[in-house]
């Protein structure tokens, strides 16, 4: 029995809420994906949201022409204003990245993605320059100035990857950063920039951007990396599979920029990792099921001990990197599927934010706080092992003694994620995997996407009542408990139901 404090140790980091991931941000224009983000933040509430493309051809920004014998640029900004407007009416503000390279003012033809977004640097660094200011004086003049001065502003993404930056050329990167990073600063020297958003297992970037950013004296207002646990992909059509190492190492991925940074002028800088998950693959089916939920969940529970926010990369399956969908549940990155099917990753975050602020108690399986109002929420999760060898205990068992003052009983209300329920994969399977399933079909999967819900009545002693909680392989379950403050009327008797005196 593990014996939970009264008091709480501090606050519970809601870094995990801070920002989130989409795909290229032209997709925000469609119906679906606002009504994806719509349930997502009546439900979770995220802050801020992130994704690529900004820049790219899609969004028109960059329009070059010729007039009176000269080249000239125009810039519009019709669909900036459509998406951006988009996200504050939703709630949530924009993450700015900036990239990929328009067409029109690359020096190379190297793309990234099914999209075509082109990833080498500007051929005039000054068109560049201009393009960035005219982007935000636009943003600034649309929206104001401490409006703007609140969305964080990353030049590039992953820039040590050849994929993402031709050649994975640093210096060139580098450069591109501090034109840049002028660039918004002649807007505003209040506007945050920061970077480089590289990969995992790229650290020694981080060591040279800030040996690069102290010695020329650039603007950096915070630091930005990426964590995933994921191995080399094993390709099957239309799907990848990888091996995962466990969870602890996003964690450990998480802390690894302070550490490498001390004594440097970065050093206590804000530290966003901008892209996390486990498989780096759009296209993994662990990113469906259960498993991933109960993978996550001490992930969700420790990770702002290390940083500033962590973004879940993304919010939905509508992401087309590698191209449109071809099943309605086939390894898309998102909490949700298409049509606003919950994942079971989903209910985790749902359950975090039901959680309270007060910081109650941690464990290698639990996590629990206090609302203000008293109430006491507790995150329990089956622990996983990231191989697959075992697949797993069947059976979890946790025991908690909670603080439950001023009452005699408890209400218990128990929500639970598992290979079963708040599990439309499962449902899907069963019903044979339709690749787009019809009107009847999405109902049942909206049905079996939601919980299990249980409601008890638990007595109180000491101030105290006692959880024995049997979780089930891969599950993550929510416990919320409150005093009960027994109003039931003395002439209420369910005997008298039916008309009956009571004996």
């Amino acid at each position: 029995m593990i014996l939970v404090p009264a008091e709480p140790s501090g606050r519970l980091s809601d870094a995990w809420r801070h920002c989130v991931g989409t795909g290229r941000i032209e997709l925000a224009l469609r119906r679906d994906y606002q009504d994806s983000l719509a349930l997502l933040q009546r439900e979770i509430g995220f802050r801020y949201i992130r994704g690529h493309g900004l820049l790219s051809d899609g969004m028109g920004v960059h329009r070059p022409y010729e007039w009176q014998g000269a080249r000239r640029v125009h810039h519009s900004f019709t669909y900036v204003d459509q998406v951006v407007d988009a996200y504050l009416e939703l709630g949530i503000r924009p993450f700015l990245e900036l990239g990929f390279m328009p067409a029109e003012l690359a020096s190379g033809r190297q793309t990234v993605f099914w999209w075509h977004g082109n990833v080498t640097p500007p051929r005039d660094a000054k068109e560049w320059a201009g393009l960035v200011r005219a982007t935000l004086a636009h943003l600034v003049d649309r929206y104001g100035l401490d409006e703007v001065r609140t969305w964080p502003i990353e030049v590039w993404n992953e820039p040590n990857l050849p994929d993402f930056w031709e050649g994975a050329d640093e210096a060139a990167y580098h450069r591109l950063y501090e034109v840049t990073a002028g660039a918004v600063k002649d807007v505003d020297a209040e506007l945050q920039v920061g970077g480089p958003a590289v990969s995992p297992g790229a650290d020694e970037w981080l060591d040279r951007f800030a040996e690069f950013a102290e010695y020329h004296d650039v603007p950096v207002d915070f630091v930005s990396k990426h964590a995933y646990t994921s191995g080399p992909a094993q390709h099957v059509p239309f799907g990848v599979h990888q091996t995962l190492a466990p969870a602890q190492g996003l964690l450990d991925q998480f802390a690894t920029p302070r550490e490498r940074l001390k004594g440097t002028r970065l050093a206590e800088l804000p530290l966003h990792i901008t892209e996390f998950n486990s498989s780096y693959r759009p296209d993994n089916p662990v990113h469906d099921t259960a498993f991933h939920a109960a993978y996550l969940a001490p992930v969700l529970a420790r990770g702002g001990d290390h940083v500033d926010s962590f973004s879940y990369w993304t919010f939905s399956d509508m992401f087309e990197e590698t191209g449109v969908p071809t099943a309605l549940f086939h390894g898309g990155f998102g909490l949700l599927a298409h049509r606003q099917v919950k994942k079971p990753t989903y209910h985790l975050y749902a359950f975090m934010a039901r959680m309270g602020p007060e910081l109650l108690t941690r464990g290698d399986d639990h996590l629990v706080t206090r609302h203000a109002d008293g109430r006491v929420t507790v995150l329990a999760w089956a622990p996983v092992d990231a191989s697959g060898q075992p697949p797993g205990p069947e059976r979890h068992r946790l025991r908690l003694s909670v603080p439950v003052p001023g009452s005699r009983e408890a209400f218990v209300r128990r929500s639970v994620v598992d290979e079963e329920y708040g599990n439309a994969r499962t449902a899907w399977q069963r019903m044979g995997s339709p690749r787009s399933p019809g009107p009847h079909w999405l109902d049942v999967l909206h049905e079996a996407a939601e919980p299990a819900r249980r409601h008890l009545r638990l007595p109180v002693e000491d101030g105290r009542v006692d959880l024995d909680l049997t979780l089930a392989r891969h599950e993550v379950t929510l416990v919320e408990v409150s005093a009960v403050a027994d109003e039931t009327p003395p002439w209420s008797d369910e005997r008298r139901l039916l008309g009956r005196e009571p004996q």
